[in-house]
C-alpha cells in the first residue's frame, strides 16, 4: 500500500492559493482514479479518499505548517514505511507547470514538509515538487516574500497548468 500525501491549508479560503499545490494534485488524482469523495477522518486529522488498499489519499488539515501532526497519526496507524510515502506539495524553485521529484531530500525551507520529517523521524520518503514560481522566478515578484508569495491566489491559467501534470506525476505513483 502506498501513502499519497497532498499539502495545503485547509478550508475554502485557501483553495486557490500556491501553497495549496499539493490539494490541487490529489483532487485531482482522486477523480481521475474515480475514487470516493475525501471525508474528514477525525482519528487522523485529515480528509481520506481510498478505493482499495493500494493506496490511501490523504490532505492533511493541520494547515501546512503542522502537517507532519496529522501525517504521523496516519503512518502510524497504518505503518507505512518511508519508501512507500508520496508527499506532493508547493515548490518556488520551480516554474508553474513543472516539478521535480526527488527522495531523501532535506525540506529546504518547506515548513510542511520540515513538519513531517520532524514528526516522523526520517526525510528518506518521495516528494513531487510542484512549481508555483512564475515564470522569470524570484525576480519578477517584486519585493514579495515567499512566505507571502505562495499564500497568494493562483490565476485560472496557472491552475489548469498545474492540473495538466496530473498523468505525468500518475507515473511516478503506480
Amino acid at each position: 500500500m502506498k501513502l499519497i500525501i497532498g499539502l495545503g491549508n485547509p478550508g475554502k479560503k485557501y483553495e486557490k492559493i500556491r501553497h495549496n499545490a499539493g490539494f490541487i494534485i490529489i483532487d485531482e488524482l482522486q477523480k481521475k482514479w474515480k475514487f470516493p469523495e475525501f471525508k474528514f477522518n477525525k482519528k487522523f486529522n485529515s480528509e481520506i479518499s481510498k478505493e482499495n488498499y493500494e493506496l490511501l489519499l490523504v490532505k492533511p488539515q493541520t494547515f501546512m505548517n503542522r502537517s507532519g501532526e496529522a501525517i504521523y497519526r496516519v503512518i502510524n496507524f497504518y505503518k507505512f514505511p518511508p519508501k512507500d510515502i508520496i508527499v506532493i506539495h508547493d515548490d518556488l524553485d520551480i516554474e508553474i507547470g513543472k516539478y521535480k521529484i526527488s527522495v531523501n531530500l532535506p525540506s529546504v525551507g518547506h515548513k510542511g514538509v520540515q513538519s513531517i520529517i520532524d514528526n516522523i523521524g526520517t526525510q528518506e520518503f518521495k516528494r513531487i515538487r510542484i512549481g508555483v514560481e512564475k515564470f522569470g522566478g524570484r525576480k519578477n515578484r517584486g519585493n514579495i516574500s515567499g512566505e507571502n508569495f505562495v499564500l497568494q491566489n493562483f490565476k485560472e491559467e496557472e491552475i489548469k497548468k498545474i492540473k495538466k501534470l496530473v498523468e505525468e506525476i500518475e507515473k511516478n505513483i503506480k
